[in-house]
């Protein structure tokens, strides 16, 4: 599955009384669909998912992927401290039809998370697991960092597809991607080279007069032999197969660009919350090669980012998307409401930031 692009990983509203606000995530999320980010995660970091009753989890994971459009990746966070809990949430967003999920680092008991443990824990999950899976690594949230060479061995695990790295430890994005560099994979595509899953074939298949059977465009031209490379079509949809590797994606915002200038190939960033299109300008420049306005990009958001995510955290977050027009709301104890002076101050890095 390709994962390339742009994911902001979106909040959970809350109602005044504290209840999840399903109507506005309904609405968040209808508008990221109309956003260039190629694909939306539900209950990381942002999400507040360590905040959720398991119930609260599996309803917001229903409605969110309910108002997606059909061409978003969409992946659900379904990381807990137990391989066991983790692969039940995991196996509830695949029945709902979730692409991947994105399982954090198992993080408690820190003492016993010894490469042993993180390499039976992540094989067991992908082994089970319905869904591929994206490693999450969040040392500033967990206090936990895995190691490079744990990821490097965990990608020749043909369901584990890529990681979220947010440690912004740039040496690291470089170890992993030149240490998975053998892994070659082949996943399905558009003709424009978008990301294609299973899901969106099956919804293709249903639109399809031939009944979703996949007709190579040889073929309907009259071919009598298609070549190996041949774009197939289910529905109105046209695809085709690209080499992908193992998939380094980041999650610091004010290091996209030269995390991605390194060999990362997207990334899941709480910053794109508030501002995806911003985000996504960076890393359009550079699919452009031009580099010089990716940099210009970056240096306009660094401080934003860096402030706004980084120190202010979830409630600096959903502040940032009401000034951008989306739903951000208040957030659940222990995160405190923001001050005026720190209101002011977003609103001051965040003028003229595309939303």
């Amino acid at each position: 599955m390709l994962l390339s692009g742009i994911f902001p990983p979106i909040t959970t509203p809350f109602c005044p009384d504290g209840q999840v606000y399903h109507k506005k995530l309904e609405s968040n999320v209808e508008r990221y669909s109309r956003s260039p980010a190629a694909g939306i995660v539900v209950l990381g970091s942002t999400g507040e998912a360590i905040l959720l009753s398991d119930q609260e989890r599996r309803d917001a994971l229903k409605t969110a992927l309910a108002a997606a459009a059909p061409n978003k990746v969409m992946i659900a966070g379904t990381g807990i401290e137990s391989a066991i809990e983790t692969l039940r949430l995991t196996e509830y967003s695949a029945d709902l039809g979730y692409d991947a999920a994105m399982v954090r680092t198992p993080h408690h008991y820190k003492k016993q998370m010894l490469p042993a443990n993180i390499l039976a824990f992540y094989r067991t999950v992908a082994d089970r697991s319905p869904l591929p899976i994206v490693i999450y690594n969040f040392p500033q949230a967990t206090g936990y960092d895995i190691p490079a060479e744990v990821v490097i061995e965990l990608a020749d695990h043909s369901n584990i597809i890529a990681i979220k790295e947010s440690s912004g430890n740039l040496d690291k994005v470089k170890k992993m991607v030149d240490g998975t560099r053998h892994v070659k994979r082949s996943a399905t595509v558009t003709e424009t080279f978008d990301a294609v899953t299973p899901r969106m074939l099956k919804a293709a298949a249903t639109d399809s007069l031939n009944g979703g059977q996949l007709v190579s465009v040889e073929v309907l031209a009259g071919a009598t032999k298609p070549s190996s490379s041949a774009v197939t079509v289910v529905g109105k949809l046209k695809t085709r197969q690209k080499e992908v590797g193992f998939q380094v994606m980041v999650g610091a915002a004010h290091q996209l660009e030269p995390s991605l200038a390194l060999g990362a190939v997207g990334a899941i960033l709480a910053f794109a919350s508030p501002a995806p299109t911003a985000c996504y300008e960076i890393y359009a420049a550079l699919k452009e090669g031009d580099n010089t306005l990716a940099r210009e990009k970056q240096d306009r958001l660094k401080l934003p980012a860096q402030r706004v995510v980084s120190e202010l955290g979830v409630p600096g977050v959903k502040y940032a998307m009401d000034l951008n027009g989306y739903y951000g709301g208040a957030s659940r104890l222990p995160f405190l409401p923001l001050t005026a002076d720190l209101k002011a101050e977003i609103e001051k890095l965040m003028a003229g930031i595309k939303s």
